[in-house]
């Protein structure tokens, strides 16, 4: 299952060679709420794995982003214990573009409607 989050980005971290066959980047998205008044801010950290760990390069900080992602979870065990934990697998990031038109162009008059044409043209009927 596939969601997708808006909000800035605050942290961008270096890509991690976890192991010869698995490398990972993190980084940190602010999303901010409003509820009835109140402010609510969260912040979200997403990992980006092998070949998408590019993905953030073409992203500031501060930018305003819209992220997808997959929720992953895991289980790990080790010496008897069990673990599990979770990850924000994102698959694609792109800058949220601020969709405004400024078109200063005023919008048609009377005046610009061509005159009627004469009507004693050489019409067929």
């Amino acid at each position: 299952m596939s969601f997708e989050i808006s909000g800035k980005l605050i942290e961008k971290y270096d890509m991690v060679q976890v192991n010869d066959r698995f490398k990972k980047r993190e980084f940190v998205v602010e999303k901010t709420e409003s509820n009835g008044g109140m402010e609510f801010t969260d912040h979200i950290k997403f990992q980006l794995t092998q070949d998408r760990c590019n993905l953030v390069d073409n992203v500031e900080i501060n930018d305003e982003v819209k992220v997808n992602f997959n929720i992953r979870g895991n289980k790990w065990e080790r010496d008897g214990k069990v673990n599990y934990f979770t990850n924000l697998d994102a698959w694609k990031i792109e800058k949220n573009q601020a969709e405004q038109s400024f078109d200063n162009t005023p919008p048609p008059s009377l005046d610009d409607i061509p005159p009627p044409e004469n009507e004693s043209d050489d019409l067929p009927f």
